[in-house]
């Protein structure tokens, strides 16, 4: 009797077999699209090594399209450094803890346009037509496995384990980029004429922990952006304060995991219904929401950060299904102590008592909080510099003020020098740029827009040379003579 091959084993081949064939269609797209296809960009030299065109840092959705647009625009000359190891940039196998992703599933994010390379070429490839049909959300480990499926297709020239700690301005246009881990260079360092922050989410600042928890010993709560062993709290009881997205998928995921309770505190009396996101993913307010005034931009901004978005319906239900789960709106926490039974947790309404806390309480967006920004902060202008709000808001102020490229600005003419180059593609982008950079949502009119940017600078940059080269210029292209021999 012949082995038995699992058909799972055949499936795996199958799919295996159809992504190599999906890949090759796209390269051939590629070639079919190459117009023009001279490099163009002038090398540039330093006694202290190699020059990058465009060092980006982040190895995430947003890392990844901006290579790939530079990259169909002759820009060769790239890096993309990620701290993580292959496989596991960006949250969807870290501390991503939902089931699907919130996005729709036709969304046209980092593909930038090329219909082979779309997730949904991707997921027919394997499951056809009606697997795509029968599809609800997208799943979060399969749009990791996109993400590593187009790494490979499109060879982004990444490198893992590699950590941006400083970005130090060298010159007009030219930046030492310090970094460490295994990835880094013997010199710890590379330099770059452009840099680009794609650093996620918490790329522009820093996750927010009140200060009142930070008082408990550290192993006694973690934030949701952290790693946590939900399996080593099976049994256990969990606290979750802030009533966002990530709250509930932490809870169905906790309670899966086999964590016996789950209570989830909210300040307002109830959860959000509407979510601005919505209204904001349509064509005309993702691709335009930069030509907004000031005073428009920031009205809707303020707007949209007067909601808290609001659980999916498929993961509130999952959370709420399970047993253990309790969901407690309007009432705050006034005070956390360690006893000798766990946490103990002070509302308005009683005590609980936990063995672990975890934190859905979002983000502060702030470039002085960046590690990496350290030496250019007190450059970077922020919308508190440029423009004063009838009603200020302090988390839209401290924001930066971007140009529509996604470049930084400066407060002075010489900060404009020293920042010249640095470009911030991240979720710090949201009052200048809206949904945008690491908004999947967003992608398909924001990589475009930081990429010109990026080229733009390249070129007007050297324009001197290349001007010079193209007067210089002398290649014969007619070859007639006159009058023709024996005429």
């Amino acid at each position: 009797m012949p082995p038995l091959v699992s058909i799972c084993s055949m499936d795996e081949m199958a799919n295996s077999q159809a992504l190599q064939a999906l890949a090759e269609k796209v390269r051939r797209d590629l070639a079919l699209l190459d117009y023009p296809a001279k490099p163009w960009v002038r090398p540039h030299a330093s006694p202290q090594g190699h020059v990058y065109d465009v060092l980006i840092i982040g190895g995430g959705q947003s890392g990844l399209a901006a290579a790939f647009g530079l990259m169909r625009e002759k820009v060769g000359n790239i890096l993309v450094v990620d701290e993580n190891p292959a496989g596991r940039e960006g949250p969807w196998v870290t501390y991503a803890r939902m089931v699907t992703l919130r996005t729709p599933k036709h969304l046209i994010s980092v593909d930038l346009g090329l219909p082979s390379l779309t997730f949904r070429a991707w997921w027919e490839a394997q499951y056809g037509e009606d697997g795509w049909e029968s599809l609800g959300k997208i799943p979060r480990g399969e749009w990791m496995r996109y993400l590593i499926w187009y790494r490979e297709t499109l060879d982004i020239p990444v490198r893992n384990e590699t950590k941006a700690v400083l970005i130090e301005p060298v010159q007009r246009g030219l930046f030492r980029v310090r970094v460490e881990g295994a990835g880094a260079p013997e010199t710890g360092f590379h330099l770059a004429r452009k840099v680009v922050l794609a650093t996620g989410i918490q790329g522009g600042g820093e996750w927010h922990v009140p200060e009142f928890i930070k008082a408990l010993p550290k192993a006694r709560y973690a934030h949701t952006s952290e790693a946590v062993d939900y399996a080593a709290l099976k049994g256990g009881r969990i606290g979750i304060l802030g009533g966002g997205a990530s709250a509930f998928d932490n809870a169905q995921f906790a309670l899966g995991a086999g964590v016996a309770q789950v209570r989830i505190f909210i300040r307002k009396p109830a959860l959000p219904k509407i979510n601005p996101i919505r209204f904001m993913e349509n064509a005309g307010f993702l691709g335009h929401f930069s030509d907004l005034s000031d005073a428009q931009r920031y009205d809707g901004i303020d707007h949209f950060l007067s909601f808290n978005q609001p659980p999916t319906n498929d993961t509130f239900s999952r959370a709420a299904a399970y047993e253990g789960f309790a969901f407690h709106p309007g009432e705050a926490w006034l005070d956390v102590r360690e006893t000798p039974d766990g946490v103990e947790v002070t509302t308005p309404k009683g005590r609980y008592v936990f063995d672990f806390l975890v934190l859905s309480t979002g983000l502060l967006t702030d470039s002085r909080l960046r590690r990496e920004l350290s030496v250019l902060a007190p450059d970077i202008a922020c919308w508190r510099d440029k423009y004063q709000a009838p009603n200020p808001n302090p988390l839209i102020d401290d924001h930066p003020y971007l140009a529509r490229d996604f470049a930084f600005t400066a407060k002075t003419p010489e900060g404009a020098d020293r920042l010249h180059g640095l470009f911030n593609f991240n979720y710090a982008a949201l009052a200048s740029l809206g949904l945008s950079a690491s908004a999947l949502s967003g992608m398909k009119f924001a990589a475009p827009k930081l990429v010109y940017g990026i080229v733009s600078q390249l070129f007007t940059d050297d324009a001197p040379q290349i001007l010079a080269d193209y007067k210089a210029y002398a290649e014969e292209e007619f070859t007639g003579v006159w009058p023709m021999p024996g005429g």
